[in-house]
C-alpha cells in the first residue's frame, strides 16, 4: 500500500468514495452500487464534480471498476451471511461505509476494517463529526500491509474470532502493494477457518488490457506515479491462480471482466461497463 504518514485518507480512497456517488447522480438508473455515504465522509466541497478526475466522460471504465469491486463484495457478504458466515474483513477498508449503509445487518455480522492508523483515526473522527459513530459490531483495527507483520495475527488480537468462518475482501489494493505483501496476504488467508471465503481485485498487465481502457490505463498509471502512489503489482489471472493455488487455498476461481460486465451492467442504456484492466480471484478454505 502506498506510503501514507498523514493522518488523512489517501487520494486513492477518496476518489473512489467520490467515484461511488458520481455514478449514482451521474449515471443512468438503476445504480448498480448506490453509496453516497463516502462522500459525506470525505467532504470534498460543494464543487468537487468540477474536479478533473470527475469528469463523468472522461474515464468511465475506472469508475465502472470501483463501483464492481464493491457490488461484488457487498453480493459475497450478503451471500455468505445466508449460509451463517457472522464475520466479515475488509483489507485496506479506505472509505468503505458498509456499515454505515447496512446497519440492520450488524446483529448478525462483526465487521473488521484494516487500514493504516492515520487514515483509520480520521475516519473514525468523521464518523462521530457526522453522527453516524461507531456501532456494535464494527471493529477498526489499524495495520500497515507493507510492514512485514501478519494481517492474520493483528486481526486474532482485536477479537476475531479464528475458529469461525469469514468472509474477507481486498478490493482495490493490490495494485499498490509490492508483490511479495500481496503473496503473504494470501498466504495468510489460509489459516482462515474452514468455509471461509477470501476476495481480492487484481490489475492485469498492461499490455493484457484492451484497447481504448488500455490508453486510459497507462494515463491512470503516469497519475498515480505524480501522486506518489504508483501502481507497482499486475499479474496474470495464470500468475494469481498459481500463487492461490501454492498458499494452499481449497478452491481458486478467476471472475474476469466479461463475467462481471454480464452480471451487473447488462442492458444499461447508457453503456456503463469495466474493463479488463481489473479482474477478481475468490478462493476457499
Amino acid at each position: 500500500m502506498p506510503e501514507q504518514t498523514s493522518a488523512e485518507p489517501s487520494s486513492l480512497a477518496v476518489r473512489a468514495a467520490l467515484w461511488r456517488a458520481l455514478h449514482v447522480q451521474h449515471d443512468d438508473p438503476p445504480a448498480v452500487f448506490d453509496d453516497e455515504v463516502g462522500l459525506r465522509l470525505a467532504d470534498p466541497g460543494d464543487d468537487w464534480r468540477q474536479r478533473p478526475d470527475m469528469d463523468p466522460d472522461d474515464n468511465p471504465f475506472a469508475r465502472a471498476a470501483v463501483i464492481t469491486r464493491a457490488r461484488f463484495g457487498e453480493d459475497l457478504v450478503l451471500e455468505q451471511l445466508g449460509r451463517g458466515v457472522g464475520q466479515y474483513v475488509i483489507l485496506g477498508a479506505g472509505l468503505d461505509t458498509f456499515a454505515q449503509r447496512r446497519a440492520e445487518l450488524l446483529p448478525s455480522l462483526r465487521i473488521f476494517e484494516l487500514d493504516l492508523p492515520g487514515p483509520q483515526s480520521w475516519k473514525r473522527r468523521r464518523l462521530a463529526e457526522l453522527g453516524l459513530g461507531t456501532p456494535a459490531g464494527l471493529h477498526f483495527v489499524p495495520y500497515d500491509f507493507e510492514s512485514g507483520g501478519s494481517w492474520w495475527e493483528t486481526l486474532a488480537a482485536a477479537g476475531f474470532d479464528t475458529g469461525r468462518p469469514a468472509v474477507v475482501v481486498s478490493l482495490g489494493v493490490s495494485a499498490f502493494l509490492q508483490r511479495e505483501a500481496t503473496v503473504a496476504m494470501l498466504r495468510q488467508g489460509t489459516a482462515l477457518a474452514p468455509g471461509s471465503t477470501l476476495a481480492t481485485t487484481f490489475q492485469l498487465p498492461l499490455a493484457m488490457v484492451e484497447p481504448g481502457p488500455r490508453e486510459i490505463r497507462a494515463r491512470i498509471e503516469e497519475a498515480a506515479r505524480a501522486y506518489g502512489t504508483p501502481f507497482t503489482s499486475f499479474f496474470t489471472p495464470e500468475e494469481i491462480l498459481a500463487l492461490a493455488r501454492d498458499a494452499g487455498f481449497r478452491t481458486a476461481d478467476h471472475v474476469p471482466a466479461p463475467v462481471l460486465a454480464a452480471r451487473y451492467f447488462a442492458d444499461r442504456a447508457d453503456g456503463l461497463r469495466p474493463s479488463n484492466a481489473e479482474e477478481l480471484l475468490v478462493v476457499t478454505t
